[in-house]
């Protein structure tokens, strides 16, 4: 019965809850037990608060038991990616240098709705230091693998809350993306992953990214990432960059298809190199939308890399990470990362500017994209998951994590809402998904689009290995 439990949809256990067949308790010590089990190979938290959860979850059974929830994810078990604020637990952002010993008193903004919604938080997710490249190893909390080939790379920054939604230890994962870290992980892990426009999910506090970081889902189907966007898009008058609150269900008209949308499909962007056995699979994927009723063109952008322009916005994000730390601090910090801020601490104000409008010249010409096709649709990765403990593929001429995910940050330059859609895998087992991009504030057709693929090609999820479990528990 456990494993039936943690392979449910958030709306089936809603469903349980409300007719009272199931309990949150029931659901929430199923999870924990997953969690004890499966921890010691995947180390997927850094923070387990089991005491915590089953103390909510037990005030969320008497909720549904006289019929009055909370919220819509009432009793629904959830993790936290560990850069965000979560209250009574450290915020350490995969780093020796954050000291643990301070207040923690306050929610960030997504997490705060969560709780105000009657979610039962389970812990905290891993991350690489301050989430800086697309894997998930730190100096704090060491590495962690891939749910289907442990010895493979989930991706990152938000690979724990990847590898406990593939694995069940847990319904909602709230995760962070300032360049692709929802999205990596996600297709590295065969996850539905969803950056919303920028805005859309209200951010506090706002990390030295800024305008580039978003918040959003890590889920096992479309439906569980609407309804958590339901709770995490209500607003929070913290946040500066608040536009009016949308009032949007994002689960209505979830099903309604993708009959007549006009679908660009670009395998490259123009620049990017694409592993062959990835680009096949994604151009069936694509060729499959038109069974739907899609109409699918084949668009050549012809873009030059915008790399040029996010690596520097990034490496002054870093430097301002890193400029509070004494060299002792700097000491206990990830080297690669320390060295990719060190650039951010030249950039002179007029040199920033001026980055920030070569990004305005990309988000207005993906703009007029949009006025011609409704969807973007690319490759999600240019490669599928490579070993543990590597920035790049090992034995290859990649530098940087950039190199083997060229199509995530444009879209965190441009603000537009983009999902990972597991589309298939390769011949050695790894999943391999398709990006699905649409014109900022239309998150919805993204998620439509998503969800009629799903309703075509349900995503599949890992097994849950019984030697890795009997050997965690031994």
């Amino acid at each position: 019965m456990t494993d039936d439990i943690l392979s449910m949809s958030a709306r089936s256990l809603l469903s349980h809850y409300r007719a009272k067949t199931l309990s949150p308790v029931e659901v929430t010590r199923a999870t924990l037990a997953r969690i004890e089990a499966l921890q010691p190979v995947y180390n997927a938290f850094v923070v387990v608060g089991a005491e915590e959860a089953l103390a909510a979850a037990k005030e969320s059974e008497q909720r549904w038991l006289r019929g009055q929830p909370l919220g819509a994810v009432d009793g629904l078990p959830t993790t936290v990616k560990d850069l965000l604020l979560c209250r009574g637990w450290p915020t350490r952002r995969g780093s020796r240098t954050v000291d643990p010993n301070q207040p923690w008193d306050e929610d960030s903004a997504s997490v705060a709705r969560m709780r105000e919604n009657g979610a039962v938080i389970l812990g905290k997710t891993t991350t690489p230091e301050f989430g800086w490249k697309g894997v998930t190893d730190s100096p704090l909390t060491g590495t962690t693998v891939n749910p289907w080939d442990t010895r493979m790379t989930p991706g990152g920054s938000s690979g724990g809350a990847a590898v406990a939604a593939a694995l069940g230890m847990g319904v909602m994962h709230v995760a962070t993306d300032g360049g692709g870290s929802i999205r990596i992980p996600a297709g590295f892990c065969g996850l539905f992953g969803f950056k919303p426009t920028f805005s859309v999910v209200p951010v506090h506090p706002h990390p030295p990214p800024l305008t580039l970081w978003h918040q959003g889902p890590i889920a096992r189907t479309v439906e569980d990432a609407a309804l958590m966007l339901d709770v995490i898009s209500q607003p929070d008058d913290r946040d500066f960059y608040a536009g009016p609150p949308l009032k949007w269900n994002f689960r209505e008209g979830l099903d309604d298809g993708i009959r007549g949308v006009r679908v660009a499909y670009s395998p490259t962007l123009g620049y990017a190199k694409v592993d062959p056995e990835v680009a096949a699979c994604v151009a069936r994927a694509v060729a499959s939308l038109e069974a739907l009723g899609a109409h699918v063109e084949t668009v050549d952008l012809d873009l030059e890399d915008p790399i040029g322009i996010m690596q520097p916005l990034w490496a002054v994000a870093l430097a301002m990470a890193v400029a509070p730390m004494s060299p002792e601090q700097r000491a206990l910090a990830d080297p690669p990362m320390l060295g990719l801020a060190e650039p951010g601490f030249h950039i002179t104000a007029l040199e920033y500017r001026a980055i920030e409008r070569q990004r305005e010249i990309l988000a207005r010409r993906m703009n007029r994209l949009c006025r011609e096709y409704d969807l973007l649709i690319t490759p999600q990765l240019a490669t599928t998951a490579f070993p543990v403990n590597h920035e790049v593929p090992p034995g290859g001429a990649l530098k940087r994590w950039w190199e083997w995910s060229p199509f995530t940050y444009p879209f965190n330059l441009t603000q537009q809402p983009a999902a990972t859609v597991p589309c298939g895998f390769s011949a050695a087992g790894l999943p391999i998904a398709m990006q699905v991009v649409g014109a900022r504030f239309e998150d919805a057709k993204v998620l439509r689009a998503a969800r009629a693929f799903e309703t075509q090609q349900p995503f599949r999820l890992p097994a849950i290995p019984a030697r890795e479990v009997a050997a965690a528990i031994r």
